[in-house]
């Protein structure tokens, strides 16, 4: 492949790909805010952030081991003890 035919190809890639990678990171700060603040939708916001993560995982707009990474830390801060 030409490197002016990549570079085309690479941006229509990453075009694709940031609302998906933009969401999932707005959408974990959100959570991870909400746990903080011991806000009631907490596990709503955390849903949210796993579906989103999954999403993007899927699409390949992250490497699948990443999302998983991301939604264990999450769910790791959700469950530690005196959040509740």
């Amino acid at each position: 492949m030409s490197a002016p035919k990549a570079n085309r190809v690479s941006g229509r890639k990453r075009d694709r790909n940031k609302p998906l990678r933009s969401r999932a990171r707005t959408l974990v700060t959100k959570a991870r805010e909400a746990i903080d603040a011991g806000e009631e939708a907490t596990d709503q916001d955390v849903h949210s952030a796993v579906v989103a993560l999954d999403r993007a995982a899927q699409k390949g707009a992250i490497h699948p081991r990443n999302a998983a990474r991301r939604k264990s830390r999450l769910m790791q801060q959700l469950n530690k003890p005196g959040t509740e």
